[in-house]
């Protein structure tokens, strides 16, 4: 039996027909490309570390996964931040913002449990149960909680689309970004952000509102006010 023969695609001969292709291609790839040149843009002057970090009431922590009920060693790592930024007196207040969208999976409670753990008070801890995104975090951290201000704490792969999503949700922030291992998550992530920018962009520009918004919380009003 005669094996069929493959059929290979074929570029252009002439020199008409490749800058057509190329134009195709350009006009894939860049629209593609703008939502994260936004990001970079918006963010340029607003990444630090721990250790030059401004001085703010708040510090916003974003979920990252849990493992058996605990945080996932790249959520361990963005609390042992905000960790590091309470002791050293440069935030006043953690808000961790994650996932509770059913009984088995309570991101905010294993975070305030591990912060506290490490040295942060419970009462300088303020948890939203209905961080499902990035963006609605950034809205509740407005709208509910009422920051206004915050040094926000994630991954380096992430850290820029949080800056630049808190920032369209109007709250004026600076971005820790986290060093870890360039494993195969890393790797998952940073090729994930460049699908993520997308919807990011269209966040900022419609500002949908978050999947749960509800009633205005306290909770980091109060513990500000514990503080002073």
């Amino acid at each position: 039996m005669r094996r069929p023969k493959r059929i290979r695609p074929r570029l252009p001969r002439t020199r008409a027909g490749q800058r057509r292709l190329v134009q195709a291609v350009m006009a894939v790839c860049v629209p593609a490309l703008l939502p994260a040149t936004w990001m970079y843009v918006v963010t340029a002057d607003r990444l630090r570390t721990t250790a030059d970090a401004p001085r703010t009431e708040v510090a916003v922590v974003f979920g990252a996964g849990l493992w058996a009920g605990e945080p996932s060693p790249y959520l361990a790592h963005r609390l042992d931040a905000a960790a590091e930024l309470y002791r050293a007196g440069r935030v006043e207040v953690v808000l961790v913002t994650g996932d509770n969208s059913r009984e088995d999976y309570d991101e905010p409670d294993a975070m305030r449990a591990y912060l506290t753990r490490h040295g942060v008070p419970g009462g300088r801890i303020v948890s939203d149960y209905a961080g499902f995104d990035t963006w609605d975090s950034c809205v509740r951290a407005k709208k509910i909680f009422g920051v206004d201000r915050a040094v926000l704490i994630s991954q380096g792969f992430h850290i820029r689309r949080a800056v630049a999503l808190c920032d369209a949700a109007g709250v004026d922030s600076y971005g820790v970004g986290v060093d870890d291992k360039h494993d195969t998550t890393w790797y998952y992530g940073g090729t994930r952000e460049v699908f993520a920018a997308g919807k990011a962009a269209l966040d900022a520009v419609f500002q949908p509102d978050p999947t749960f918004l509800g009633p205005r919380e306290h909770g980091v009003a109060r513990a500000l006010a514990s503080a002073r």
